[in-house]
């Protein structure tokens, strides 16, 4: 396979955390996708899709368990 952005030939599988946005809030999905190793884009299969929605949907739905792992703070 070839990147598609950069042509490079060098694509591997790696564990990434998938950032999913609700509101203020970033949910972070660890999984693991096709990359570049080059330029980082990342490539998903209909399995990867099909969790990152499912993840979507039962966040809306509240049937989801997280965790806290952070706070993120604004200056005034």
């Amino acid at each position: 396979m070839r990147c598609v952005v950069c042509k490079s030939l060098d694509i591997e599988r790696k564990m990434v955390e998938e950032e999913i946005k609700s509101g203020f809030d970033i949910l972070l999905v660890p999984m693991e996708v096709l990359a570049c190793k080059n330029c980082g884009v990342r490539y998903y299969d209909r399995k990867t899709m099909r969790r990152i929605e499912d993840v979507r949907s039962r966040l809306k739905k509240k049937d989801l368990k997280v965790e806290e792992v952070g706070k993120v703070l604004r200056a005034v």
